[in-house]
Parts: structure tokens; C-alpha cells; sequence
């Protein structure tokens, strides 16, 4: 079942919208507090999110532009404003769909169907704030370029995006890379991390990977900080 993240701080037009979805069998979260939106978004992993523009706190222009920097989640923007700089605005900042209210429910539905088919693969990528990773052929998208990983570099970056700013352990990347904790040299793991470092710096991408003393590794982004 796919599910739609609503953000509309409307209360009867987020009810009509949850229940037209809720019949097309959607699964449907609402956000009804706005102090933290983009993040809360994200929490929920949306397979799509409808989204307002006028919102208290953040704009929807600023939660699109923080929400396409870090995910590649489609985003419909469902708006009362009908103003064309509006619009070429939002689609500028990375809104895949721009729609005005009132909408017709199948319009609607059509525009949520298309952009659910079109982003059916996004399975397959692990994904953080300008970087997508295709974990099965280990392609690393950032910055407008792309490499492909060794194998082994590509599973520790898997373990790392997934992570969400936690901590992975040695044993962790152990058990990814070797499958087992026996009779692994450490050299081996620090061997491929040195080259991942590597890679990610030729790459001049914002991810950087810091070691955690003691305890093993945990990806930064640089530039992450969003105050919505």
C-alpha cells in the first residue's frame, strides 16, 4: 500500500483529501503540526507527498526545496495560489506536479497514479541531502554526477545512507561486507573505507564520512542544518 503524506494546515479540505484517498486504498498520514514539517515529512518515508503552499512556519516553497535536497520522493503541490510565477517557482525548486484549488477529484487521483508509476523504482535507491544511491548495481548519484562503487565500497555506503545519521559499527559493516565477524583483518574494512573516502571527495559531494572512536562510523552531510 502507498503512502501519501498530506500537508495542509486546511482542517476540511485535509479531510475531503484524506477521504478520497482512503478510498483508492492509499494509506494517508496528515501533518497537523507545522513547527517541524519538513523533517516530520520525512520521518514518515511518504511514497508521495501532497503539499500546501501556505503553510504557518515554513513556506511549501521551502519545504520543497529542503524536501528535493534530501529525498527524491514526489511531491504534488495542491494550492489555492493560481499565479504562474507560483508555479514555475515550485517546479523550479523540484515540485513534480503543480495543482490549483479546487480540483476535481480525478484530475487528482490521475496526477497521484502518474507520479506513483513514474517513481515505482525509488525501492531500489538509498537515498540523503544531494545523493542517491541504486543499491543494485551500487551507482552513487550526487551533484549531477555519477560513479559506480566496487562492491564492497558500495555496501558500506548502503549500510551508511540507510543509517539516518546513526552510528554503524564495525561489526555491522562486517557482517554486510563478509558476512561474518571470523577471521576478518580489520586492514580490510579500513582498506575500502579510505577508498570510499576517497571516491566521495572526488566526487565534491556534501557527504562525508567521520569516525566515531571506539565505536565506528556515521555519514555527515554537510550544510544539513534546516530551521523550519
Amino acid at each position: 500500500m502507498k503512502r501519501i503524506v498530506i500537508v495542509e494546515d486546511e482542517v476540511f479540505m485535509r479531510e475531503e483529501l484524506v477521504s478520497i484517498l482512503e478510498k483508492e486504498n492509499y494509506e494517508i498520514h496528515c501533518i497537523t503540526c507545522f513547527s517541524h514539517t519538513a523533517s516530520d515529512i520525512l520521518k514518515n518515508s511518504p511514497d508521495l507527498v501532497l503539499l500546501d503552499l501556505n503553510l504557518p512556519g515554513a513556506s511549501g516553497f521551502e519545504i520543497c526545496k529542503f524536501l528535493r535536497k534530501k529525498s527524491t520522493v514526489p511531491i504534488l503541490v495542491l494550492t489555492s495560489r493560481d499565479q504562474l510565477k507560483d508555479e514555475l517557482h515550485a517546479l523550479g525548486l523540484g515540485a513534480d506536479e503543480f495543482l490549483t484549488k479546487p480540483c476535481h477529484k480525478d484530475r487528482l487521483l490521475a496526477r497521484i497514479s502518474n507520479l506513483l508509476r513514474r517513481y515505482e523504482d525509488r525501492e531500489y535507491f538509498v537515498e540523503t541531502q544531494g545523493a542517491r544511491l541504486d543499491i543494485r548495481t551500487y551507482t552513487l548519484y550526487s551533484e549531477g554526477k555519477s560513479i559506480v562503487l566496487p562492491e564492497n565500497q558500495g555496501k558500506i555506503l548502503e549500510l551508511l545512507m540507510s543509517a539516518q545519521d546513526e552510528i554503524v559499527t564495525k561489526s555491522a559493516l562486517f557482517q554486510k561486507l563478509w558476512g561474518t565477524m571470523e577471521y576478518v583483518d580489520e586492514n580490510a574494512l579500513q582498506v575500502n573505507m579510505t577508498r570510499l573516502k576517497k571516491t566521495l571527495s572526488s566526487l565534491d559531494t556534501a557527504l562525508k564520512i567521520a569516525t566515531v572512536r571506539g565505536k565506528g562510523y556515521s555519514l555527515e552531510v554537510a550544510g544539513s542544518a534546516y530551521d523550519d
